[in-house]
């Protein structure tokens, strides 16, 4: 019975031998990995998601503000500064809003300039 104890002890070792090498690369990769790809750039974060669909969401409403201001002023890249930011800040509420969002009047001011 010592002899089969002694040749499971020697495979256990020889595994062991084998696996240990194979376990500590996996625990350095699991640490590693999300630092690495979070530093390269492969990860998005909240915020950044969070920014883009912001920025999209001006954009589109932008868009709409300058389709209707252009409608109701024939010429409004003729207009001052003052003037054409009026009136995009007139057309950037959107239909169902209470209130008018300042990103919308910039976006949809510099639309109308051009």
């Amino acid at each position: 019975m010592t002899s089969q104890a002694t040749t499971l002890r020697e495979t256990m070792a020889a595994k062991m031998t084998v696996m240990k090498p194979l376990a500590m690369w996996l625990g350095i990769g699991l640490i590693a990995g999300p630092i690495l790809s979070g530093i390269l750039g492969f990860q998005v974060r909240t915020s950044t998601a969070q920014a883009a669909a912001r920025a999209g969401i001006v954009e589109q409403q932008a868009a709409f503000c300058n389709e209707r201001a252009r409608a109701s002023e024939p010429a409004p890249a003729a207009l001052d500064w003052q003037r054409r930011n009026d009136l995009a800040r007139r057309f950037a509420t959107m239909p169902g809003a209470t209130t008018t969002d300042p990103d919308v009047v910039y976006a949809c001011s510099n639309r109308l300039s051009s």
